[in-house]
């Protein structure tokens, strides 16, 4: 079981569960260290302290909000701990909403609760039935690590899971990478959409979502423990070009991605891009736009 990294309560009204909260994911990456490449020594980074220019041992380590150039105001854990506010000691539920209101860029890592305690079971049983007959997540508040966070409460599999969420501030405006304005025709689209059609999914199960990455270094770790060459990489089957025919590049998609799953590779239902003859435009004469007087000056 995982260990506990906070607890506390959900309040829901005048409803309270004690909870304790555990992650809800595992990190099964690879970990490497540094090392001098001469000897293999492995290099460390030491902590100094630059008023008195000596290393410093973890228990002489605090926090602290640096005011002004001179001055640094210490903060203990005991003081975030003790923060005069609601969601120090609870989770505090806000209001409920449907999940596709929540914008998925603003959810973040995903908590198990745990009820703590026989008086936690029954509230924490109805919270989860609630919210899972109700198809709706609850919005709360919460205060972890001096800070007050946004959360999300939703149920999976009779467990609720608590994700964190970004503030609407923390959110950057993506308007600036939009690409300049172009023109798409619906055959366009259509051939989009058949080959989302033909790539869609019932579940995420399979050897496509597995961690090959990871298990490609366990096999160079485990080849150069053993003195041997490292497994050679697979040829990719082509090198990307630049897409001259978007339409041929569509249809070339859709018929790989067919034959990937074993279907028909033959693609029958792929729109044909349809050419028009542009019409030459009118000529209008141009008006001329009223001066505008300028402004006097107070």
């Amino acid at each position: 079981m995982p260990r506990t990294v906070w607890s506390g309560a959900i309040s829901f009204g005048l409803v309270t569960v004690p909870i304790n909260v555990v992650s809800a994911t595992e990190d099964h990456s690879l970990r490497f260290h540094q090392y001098h490449l001469e000897d293999m020594g492995r290099v460390r980074v030491r902590k100094f302290c630059e008023a008195e220019d000596r290393e410093v041992r973890n228990d002489e380590i605090g926090k602290g909000y640096q005011l002004t150039k001179e001055q640094v105001i210490p903060i203990s854990d005991d003081e975030l701990r003790d923060l005069p506010l609601p969601t120090a000691k609870a989770i505090e539920i806000e209001a409920f909403v449907p999940l596709q209101s929540v914008d998925p860029i603003r959810i973040g890592e995903g908590y198990y609760l745990q009820p703590s305690g026989q008086v936690a079971h029954k509230p924490y049983k109805l919270l989860a039935q609630a919210l899972g007959r109700s198809a709706k997540v609850a919005v709360a508040k919460y205060a972890w690590s001096g800070r007050e966070r946004l959360g999300l409460l939703r149920v999976r599999d009779d467990v609720i899971v608590l994700h964190a969420m970004h503030w609407p501030d923390e959110v950057r405006d993506p308007s600036e990478l939009l690409p300049p304005p172009v023109e798409l025709s619906d055959e366009e689209i259509e051939g989009a959409l058949a080959l989302m059609d033909s790539m869609t999914r019932e579940d995420l199960e399979g050897a496509e979502f597995q961690d090959t990455y990871t298990e490609a270094l366990e096999q160079i770790i485990e080849a150069k423990r053993e003195h041997r060459e490292p497994p050679a990489l697979p040829e990719p089957e082509g090198e990307p070009g630049q897409i001259v025919d978007l339409m041929a590049a569509l249809t070339q998609s859709v018929r790989k991605a067919r034959a990937d799953r074993g279907e028909d590779a033959d693609v029958h239902d792929m729109p044909k891009k349809k050419t028009t003859k542009k019409q030459p435009a009118r000529k209008t004469a141009a008006k001329k736009a009223p001066g505008r007087k300028p402004r006097r000056s107070a």
